[in-house]
């Protein structure tokens, strides 16, 4: 019975490191994983417009929203998705962060700002949290705007890869940056 929240030891046998490697037949292996990722069509057009310099979606034939990344479905109409449209690639920001943490865990000296940017789309309400967007870097920021707010609604545009260093990836878009007199 466990007294005043103590956790109890469950009866058994506990082992010690030590214990686990003199097991007979104990066999020390490292597997070597790799992963093989399919895009499917919708993404794989998608990445391909990215490696061109455009931003691709699908609109829906029902309600016209536009999907990005792309759906092969509307998710409110459930009807298939065929008309794919290409946006400016202009939006706002609709959230930031300020990171100190990359990608691998390690901490960064230097922090990144990224964000949810709310992408120029038709077939949403302004009033909606519904709307096609991406989460990337913003750069040409810093983290004062962040912290006090002016960053959001902020008019930003793709700052591009050279065409020869793109790959067909989400960073084929470097990050996003402030459109000249961008503030909504």
């Amino acid at each position: 019975m466990a007294s005043e929240g103590k956790p109890v030891n469950p009866p058994g046998t506990y082992l010690k490191r030590q214990d686990l490697e003199r097991l007979p037949g104990l066999i020390r292996y490292k597997p070597s994983v790799k992963y093989l990722f399919a895009a499917g069509e919708a993404l794989s057009r998608f990445l391909k417009g990215l490696k061109e310099g455009k931003i691709l979606g699908v609109k829906c034939p029902v309600c016209g929203r536009v999907y990005v990344p792309p759906r092969a479905y509307c998710e409110y109409c459930h009807v298939p998705t065929s008309e794919w449209v290409e946006l400016p690639g202009t939006g706002v920001v609709h959230t930031a962060v300020v990171s100190y943490i990359a990608t691998d865990r390690s901490r960064m000296e230097k922090p990144e700002i990224v964000g949810v940017i709310r992408l120029d789309a038709p077939g949403y309400r302004e009033d909606s949290y519904e709307f096609a967007g991406l989460f990337h870097k913003l750069c040409g920021v810093t983290p004062e705007q962040v912290m006090d707010g002016s960053v959001i609604g902020m008019k930003v545009k793709p700052r591009w890869k050279p065409p020869e260093e793109r790959t067909g990836s989400i960073t084929d878009i470097e990050c996003f940056e402030p459109v000249e007199g961008g503030e909504q």
